[in-house]
């Protein structure tokens, strides 16, 4: 050996990622109830284009308290800068946009239906109606994957996707991930 002692903490920073931040990671399952705020979600989206419902659903989570105005742009900015990376649209008319942001306090998504649909690069190639737009913090990437892997779960079922695009009002929705969170419970 060189000689050279290996510092992990060293490694870690230099990703954005800390030691204790990864011993933060708790084997729990987290529910969706438990990051999706209600008050942003969105049964109707308005916009038609990506970088628009990005920029829709962004925003509700603003108004939602999640992140303040002066950090809105920069969060959509990261948004976008991650889809660039490649799509988050992962097939049978889903999307899953998200980012790591230092003005979050705590995971937090929210939802967005798009009735006519949106083009957004799926792997597909379909257009996207469900999309549940998600920003943790940086120091939180043990949040982050598991809230990713808590809705990519749920929106593998056929069952709950098609109640979701049934549903025509925020509280439906909301009903419909208590539904489900108890359900995981009841398993």
């Amino acid at each position: 050996m060189s000689g050279r002692q290996y510092q992990p903490a060293r490694i870690f920073k230099t990703q954005h990622l800390s030691f204790s931040s990864l011993c933060r990671i708790e084997p729990s399952e987290m529910k969706l109830t438990e990051f999706v705020i209600k008050e942003s979600i969105i049964p109707s989206l308005k916009s038609t284009r990506k970088d628009d419902v990005i920029r829709e659903m962004a925003a509700s989570l603003r108004e939602a308290g999640a992140f303040s105005a002066a950090h809105e742009e920069s969060v959509i900015a990261a948004i976008l800068k991650r889809e660039e990376l490649g799509s988050t649209g992962i097939g049978n008319g889903v999307a899953v946009p998200h980012t790591k942001h230092p003005s979050v306090e705590k995971l937090s998504a929210t939802v967005g239906i798009s009735r006519s649909g949106v083009d957004f690069a799926s792997l597909d190639g379909e257009d996207v109606f469900i999309l549940f737009l998600v920003v943790s913090p940086p120091d939180r990437p043990g949040d982050h994957l598991r809230g990713l892997q808590n809705i990519s779960q749920h929106l593998r079922s056929p069952d709950f996707c098609n109640f979701l695009k049934q549903s025509t009002t925020s509280t439906d929705i909301w009903d419909l991930l208590v539904e489900r969170d108890e359900g995981e419970r009841d398993a």
